[in-house]
């Protein structure tokens, strides 16, 4: 269901484990961009109707968990703040093909794995941690995220046929499970 190629190694759950503020700023933080992200696609592809009215549900539910992350925070006594970000985003932004209609395909694509791998950690961190507020919050989270996901690769077979998309994002999936295969020092949700 999710196209990952790969899940994700026990070294993010240690990073989790020792740096867990900075992973639930970090999420923040993602949310942020996850909106951001279908902002951009939104005003890239306005003439698509379809795909702008997926992009303000998306837009609609990111922001929501931006701010339900803001709320953790707050509850928890942690500062929300600027922090360096890891590599996971601007390394699978750097696949994107330049030329169109490709271009269109891939940003999707990449969207949808981000996604993916966002549902997959949810997941995770939900069954990791021994705070059952945390468990329950990432737990209600899960659904969009895999939504999102089907949303961001149904809409990439606007641009391109279904063999095209699937050989794509397949190709998409193994670059994405080798950069988290790397790791990153920095404790990041995509690290």
């Amino acid at each position: 269901m999710l196209n990952l190629q790969s899940e994700s190694p026990a070294r993010w759950l240690q990073q989790v484990d020792t740096n867990l503020e900075e992973v639930l700023i970090d999420h923040a933080h993602c949310e942020h961009k996850a909106a951001a992200t279908a902002m951009s696609l939104m005003g890239s592809y306005i003439d698509n109707l379809n795909l702008c009215q997926e992009m303000t549900r998306i837009v609609d539910e990111e922001l929501e968990h931006f701010h339900r992350v803001l709320d953790l925070l707050a509850r928890r006594g942690i500062a929300f703040r600027r922090l360096p970000p890891g590599h996971y985003g601007r390394r699978l932004r750097a696949l994107v093909s330049p030329h169109e209609p490709q271009r269109a395909v891939d940003r999707l694509l990449v969207a949808g794995l981000i996604e993916a791998r966002s549902c997959e950690r949810f997941r995770l961190l939900a069954d990791h941690v021994c705070d059952a507020e945390l468990a329950e919050f990432y737990r209600s989270l899960f659904e969009s995220e895999a939504r999102h996901h089907t949303t961001y690769v149904r809409l990439a077979k606007h641009f391109a046929d279904e063999s095209t998309v699937r050989q794509r994002l397949r190709e998409l999936a193994l670059a994405e499970a080798a950069i988290i295969a790397e790791g990153h020092p920095l404790p990041r949700m995509h690290s």
